[in-house]
């Protein structure tokens, strides 16, 4: 095994590692932000850097284009994905009155007509 091999080794356990506590990160942020929103934002920020983190990690020591090939399709989804889950999340609490009035710093949705009328519905 020449050099090359063992510090990409070495460098592709590192991020593994790194991925790993990056997402163990957003289960814990999950588990103790007290709602939605702040939910919704440590589900996908950290969860997404470590799944990079995870997938540079996995192709340093497979080392191989198939396996490229594949964890690109990975994050590519993943990056797809992500974002648009977390806003329709984040979406859905707003239009039911999930997200409280003291948590946003700018209430832009609530001159709207149709999320308004239903935000002003008792819970």
């Amino acid at each position: 095994m020449n050099t090359w091999n063992q510090v990409a080794d070495l460098a592709g356990s590192l991020l593994l590692l790194a991925g790993a506590l990056l997402c163990l990160t957003g289960v814990i942020g999950m588990l103790r932000l007290p709602d939605v929103l702040t939910r919704s934002s440590a589900a996908t920020n950290p969860q997404t850097l470590g799944i990079l983190l995870i997938a540079t990690g996995v192709e340093l020591r497979l080392r191989s284009w198939g396996d490229f090939g594949t964890l690109a399709l990975v994050v590519f989804f993943q990056l797809l994905t992500s974002p648009v889950a977390a806003h329709l999340v984040a979406r859905v609490a707003y239009r039911t009155g999930q997200t409280g009035d003291c948590a946003l710093l700018f209430d832009e949705l609530a001159d709207s007509p149709t999320i308004g009328s239903r935000r002003d519905t008792p819970r």
